[in-house]
């Protein structure tokens, strides 16, 4: 899949968080939270971040809080 996406990316613009998904799901949590970073700095997130099991690997990790708190959200109570 990522290196569909990364030739996928050669002819349009693919989003960083998609990147981001696919580590998640991998659980190549660094890598994630880079593609994240990424997202974050291109101003291109999604608010689901907040929801989507998809990053549930990474909801432990203080990286991710931080995330949310720089996206201006709170964490989800369990």
């Amino acid at each position: 899949m990522l290196d569909q996406l990364t030739e996928f990316s050669k002819e349009k613009y693919v989003p960083a968080f998609r990147s981001a998904e696919i580590y998640a799901a991998l659980g190549e949590n660094d890598k994630a939270f880079e593609w994240l970073q990424k997202a974050y700095e291109e101003e291109h997130y999604i608010i689901a971040i907040k929801v989507d099991p998809v990053y549930d690997p990474l909801r432990s990790d203080p990286r991710f809080a931080d995330l949310l708190r720089r996206m201006n959200l709170q964490p989800c109570k369990s």
